[in-house]
């Protein structure tokens, strides 16, 4: 192979730590915790120094499995530990603001905080955990992790050295039956603010800020607790002309034990110049599955070029949003996934809600203009 491709790297551009050895506290002990991040930090050897739950007992098994030294009761207590320099938040949305407030009242040696997505349940309460952060001078980023996916990144390798020329429609195909945690019972919202708030984000991180966006949802058969959004479809439309679209089917046909129905997410970007598709590897774990890419550009007519590597999303690309927010640390900059960044995910969530109840296109303006949050971010 000659030319435009030489130099392409696939992983671009994977965050590698200026300093690794800020102490990580852990707060939450669940699955995403205990089986993907833990996991991801350990295998990139970040410093994990304590970890703290709402169930004490569960938090030492995972401090057992993970090799995390101290275990704290409260949340108070772990926070008056002088090595714990970054809390890593994995609790549900609607706790999420509580921690933060408690957190920064008694930061003691506090730098950063990664919180979970979605970072709350609205928009105004995750405006508050932005608002809280800096004012305590508290570095604020947000587990956006599929932006972090390797094929994610590396299309937007592609995007930005236009080897697909301007880009004229993207889409996301999901089918995929995610296992919704029992605190989603109280919320209403579900898919789009939970599941489809991956590929909004994306989205947003792929091409930028899109004018409005375009709801159309129905219930999930079947799942059984009260919910606005089950299956949905959403079209955002940029001011260029671009049209991201998405299917987030949670349904994905009657599924028994004996025919799983085949689950995946695939995307697929159309340029001027190039064409780009690839699969995302989530809805085969536990089991490795990498994500996928290929392309084509006029640069280099008729070849496809499949770049293939061994990492897998979950948990491998959890230790990019880490990396970035403790370089932020050590740099003074913000973090590419910082709580700023995120209010605009969060108001896309917002208008898509109004635009599903109101059965019209919304202009995430609407959302903007009208809402204090985004004094917040400059």
């Amino acid at each position: 192979m000659t030319g435009a491709f030489l130099d392409f790297d696939p992983n671009y551009p994977v965050p590698e730590p200026l300093r690794s050895d800020f102490g990580i506290g852990a707060v939450g002990a669940g699955f995403i915790m205990r089986d993907v991040q833990l996991k991801a930090y350990a295998d990139a050897g970040y410093n994990v120094v304590a970890i703290a739950s709402r169930t004490p007992e569960i938090a030492r098994e995972v401090a057992d499995l993970r090799s995390i030294p101290r275990v704290y009761e409260t949340l108070e207590e772990m926070l008056g530990d002088p090595a714990v320099e970054i809390l890593d938040i994995a609790v549900p949305p609607d706790k999420q603001l509580d921690v933060v407030r408690r957190a920064v009242q008694g930061r003691h040696n506090l730098k950063g905080i990664l919180a979970q997505k979605p970072l709350a349940v609205t928009l105004d309460e995750a405006a508050e955990i932005v608002r809280l952060c800096d004012s305590a001078g508290v570095i604020l980023a947000v587990n956006q992790n599929m932006r972090y996916d390797q094929s994610i990144r590396a299309l937007k390798n592609l995007l930005n050295r236009g080897d697909l020329g301007a880009p004229v429609l993207a889409t996301i195909e999901m089918r995929a039956v995610p296992h919704w945690q029992a605190w989603l019972r109280d919320y209403g919202r579900l898919t789009l603010l939970n599941m489809s708030i991956h590929h909004l984000d994306s989205f947003r991180y792929l091409f930028g800020e899109p004018e409005s966006i375009y709801v159309s949802a129905r219930k999930d058969p079947r799942t059984r607790f009260p919910h606005e959004d089950g299956i949905c479809l959403y079209i955002l439309e940029y001011a260029n002309g671009l049209r991201a679209a998405a299917w987030d089917d949670v349904w994905a046909g009657p599924r028994t034990d004996r025919d799983d129905l085949r689950p995946y997410i695939k995307w697929r970007v159309e340029g001027t110049e190039g064409l780009a598709e690839g699969t995302l590897g989530w809805p085969n774990y536990p089991n490795r599955a990498p994500s996928t890419l290929s392309f084509t550009t006029t640069r280099q007519p008729g070849v496809w070029v499949t770049p293939r590597w061994p990492e897998v999303w979950f948990p491998d690309a959890f230790r990019g949003p880490m990396a970035d927010l403790m370089n932020a640390i050590a740099s003074g900059a913000e973090p590419a996934t910082s709580g700023r960044d995120n209010l605009g995910t969060m108001a896309l969530i917002e208008a898509g809600y109004r635009s599903m109840q109101e059965r019209r296109p919304v202009d995430i303006a609407e959302i903007t203009k009208a809402s204090p949050a985004f004094s917040l971010r400059g």
